[in-house]
């Protein structure tokens, strides 16, 4: 069912492990094409495009846009005891963990009268999307919106496709996990066109939806699908995206002593997310490789999804990948820049700490992916594609602006004023030097 790809032996480059090692296929540029006009189509007609393209692609006609707030109260009333206890769970170590990520503002004095300072200011509004398509995310919504709520931003919208078994609203647990968030502000709106909506905001068409549905927001963020990730390219620069996020991968770089089951287990679990999904083992164990192989076997043919896993599987972004030993897979896993790395080795924090790209690593036998999606405290909004090799996951840092403030008084102006002139003039650019000898006429 899973592909093997042989390294043991070969001294490969960087460049030629990112060409062998297997990738889900995007065809992000394709699906721009497809989407552009959505795009424009919300952008022209607002509130009637939205609804048009949700009876097209979700197979329902939302009478409520924005979802109305006794839904969204209803919704925690009717949440099952257990899984609200556990989105709850969930809320608080996310907020624990995200209110540690808050970076400090700092004041540097350069000499007397010569200060920069450096503050850390949140946008003012962002778009949260929470897919609805193969499964159902409350957990991204958490991820989402925690980070948001910890940066101190101040208006939150969340936008969900609409079901045909809920009256054309997202799903129940989508609004019970805003409800427990405090979101007030949710819209039955999916895919490219909630991507849109939020660049540009959307005037309503129907007296419940008033003469302005959706205003425009700074910052659009949340996984989705090809379509949703080529919806943010095409709109970035208007706003603010947090990544083209692609199909979810695990990668598992493991030694002889791990757990196959453990290893099969994780590899299934990342499987059911979708067909596109990338299932990579990187091990210097043969034996491991052909145990974890027949045990991925045993599981894909009997796990609910079963058809899904397989797919991913079997397709060529996933495979067990031998190499000649930890070193070589470590080079490896940096060269793959996984979404999600889990660590099943001797000395599994040691080797983590040499790791440099990954979206999130995942530590020894007790840390398994599925931990980090729901209850870990880390950001389950992970950057996909080999973005790991350049970009971080979801955190508060996503909806936060750098402003430096500078102050100079006179003195310490005058200190400089004869250097910068000479560098204006040796840019050509006379005019700037000319702004600061104004100052000493």
């Amino acid at each position: 069912m899973i592909s093997r790809i042989d390294l043991r032996g070969r001294t490969l480059t960087r460049r030629e492990l990112v060409d062998v090692l297997p990738r889900a296929e995007l065809g992000v540029e394709d699906a721009a094409a497809r989407v552009a006009p959505v795009i424009r189509d919300v952008r022209q007609h607002g509130a009637a495009a939205l609804r048009d393209l949700a009876e097209r692609f979700d197979g329902v006609r939302p009478t409520h846009l924005r979802v109305p707030a006794e839904a969204i109260t209803g919704a925690l009333e009717l949440l099952a005891p257990a899984v609200r206890a556990g989105l709850e769970e969930a809320i608080v170590r996310v907020r624990t963990v995200h209110a540690a990520q808050r970076p400090e503002d700092f004041s540097v004095d350069l000499a007397r009268g010569a200060r920069v300072r450096q503050r850390w200011v949140p946008v003012q509004r962002v778009g949260l999307y929470a897919p609805g398509g193969l499964a159902v995310y409350p957990s991204s919504v958490i991820m989402n919106v925690v980070a948001a709520q910890e940066a101190g931003v101040p208006e939150l919208a969340v936008a969900s496709p609409p079901q045909k078994d809920n009256d054309g609203l997202p799903h129940p647990t989508i609004l019970a996990a805003c409800a427990l968030l405090g979101v007030e502000e949710v819209y039955a709106v999916g895919g490219a066109q909630a991507v849109a909506m939020f660049a540009y905001g959307a005037d309503g068409t129907e007296p419940q939806d008033g003469d302005v549905l959706c205003e425009p927001v700074d910052v659009v963020t949340g996984p989705g699908n090809v379509y949703v990730a080529a919806a943010k390219r095409l709109v970035r620069g208007v706003v603010g995206i947090d990544a083209e996020a692609g199909p979810t991968e695990i990668a598992v770089l493991a030694d002889a002593g791990a757990d196959a089951g453990h290893v099969a287990s994780d590899l299934i679990s990342q499987a059911e997310h979708d067909p596109l999904a990338a299932a990579v083992l990187v091990t210097d164990s043969v034996e491991l490789a052909s145990a974890v192989a027949a045990r991925v076997q045993d599981l894909a043919t009997a796990t609910k999804h079963s058809s899904r896993v397989q797919q991913a599987l079997a397709g060529s972004q996933s495979a067990i990948v031998l190499v000649d030993d930890v070193e070589q897979g470590l080079a490896v896993v940096d060269a793959y820049g996984a979404e999600h790395l889990e660590i099943q080795t001797a000395d599994a924090a040691a080797v983590a700490d040499r790791v440099r790209s990954a979206g999130a690593i995942f530590v020894g036998p007790y840390s398994p992916v599925s931990l980090g999606d729901y209850m870990a405290g880390s950001n389950h909004v992970l950057p996909t594609g080999g973005c790991a090799h350049f970009a971080s996951g979801l955190g508060v840092h996503s909806f936060l602006k750098a402003v430096q403030v500078i102050e100079y008084d006179r003195e310490a102006l005058a200190v400089l004023a004869d250097r910068i002139v000479a560098v204006a003039n040796d840019e050509d650019l006379p005019a700037h030097g000319e702004a600061v000898r104004a100052r000493f006429l």
